[in-house]
């Protein structure tokens, strides 16, 4: 199917809805199906809902804010408290599955106080292939993914976005705070800020694709195979290894396999994913 029949696929599974509520993050999907659905549905017939929490990072809120007002969307502002669930601070495989459940149920709420009739949210066709324990939320709360639905890859939704002007078109994923703190490690507040201001850091030194990974004491930085040798250098491994010890970590390495999405699952098992998905 050409990426024209996919998008009016998704126009029609839109269309079908009604008013909805897209479960919103400011990221290159949720941005791509809010556009979508204002197109659709017209703006009155759409609220875009962003959970607030110490998992999203301070600089996606805004441009989350920014993109939503770009687009013309009326925004629903609600205070996720995940970080107050055992089962997601616990930090077990199924974390995703809790907080996806949260946000979900945030929306659900909100739709219904809006007397709105579905809560829609941005996973593509390629989040099946993925290890997503989000996904297991959607379906048990009810949440519907036309981007999913219309078979829309990343690569179709960034294109689409490009055509449209969107700011997120190019925009590198970036998921939530909480994925970069390896399974087991506890979830607190102070461990999401320690992320946060590092990867900020890092963000300013220029590097555009990579993570910090939290393994308690050590804070393993994963970038692009063709910024590893910047990141390596002398001048630049002495300012990161400076702020990252500063924000409270004994030990920095870098990872010479390069970033991943995703990497911290790698030590799961397929039992372990499969138990989950």
């Amino acid at each position: 199917m050409c990426i024209d029949s996919k998008y009016e696929c998704l126009r029609g599974i839109l269309g079908s809805l009604g008013r909805v509520v897209v479960a919103y993050s400011g990221g290159v999907d949720s941005t791509f199906l809010l556009r979508a659905c204002i197109e659709e549905l017209g703006a009155e017939n759409v609220i875009a809902c962003i959970a607030v929490s110490e998992s999203l990072a301070g600089s996606q809120y805004k441009c989350a804010i920014d993109n939503a007002g770009q687009i013309g969307a009326v925004l629903k502002e609600v205070r996720a408290h995940e970080l107050s669930d055992e089962k997601y601070s616990v930090n077990k495989a199924d974390r995703c599955f809790h907080c996806k459940s949260h946000l979900y149920g945030l929306c659900v709420d909100a739709a219904k106080d809006a007397d709105f009739e579905h809560v829609v949210c941005g996973s593509n066709f390629e989040d099946m292939d993925d290890y997503r324990p989000g996904n297991r939320a959607a379906a048990v709360i009810g949440v519907r993914a036309p981007l999913m639905e219309a078979k829309m890859t990343k690569a179709d939704i960034r294109k689409l976005s490009r055509r449209f002007g969107l700011a997120t078109a190019d925009v590198p994923a970036s998921p939530c705070l909480a994925s970069r703190i390896s399974y087991g490690l506890a979830v607190t507040a102070e461990r999401l800020k320690q992320v946060e201001e590092a990867e900020d850091f890092i963000r300013g030194l220029g590097f555009i694709e990579f993570r910090v990974r939290h393994h308690d004491q050590l804070a393993r930085v994963e970038v692009c195979q063709k910024d590893i040798e910047r990141m390596a250098g002398k001048k630049v491994r002495g300012l990161v290894t400076e702020k990252l010890r500063s924000l409270g970590f004994k030990y920095i390495a870098l990872d010479m396999l390069g970033f991943r999405s995703g990497a911290l699952n790698e030590v799961l098992s397929e039992d372990e994913k499969n138990k989950h998905v």
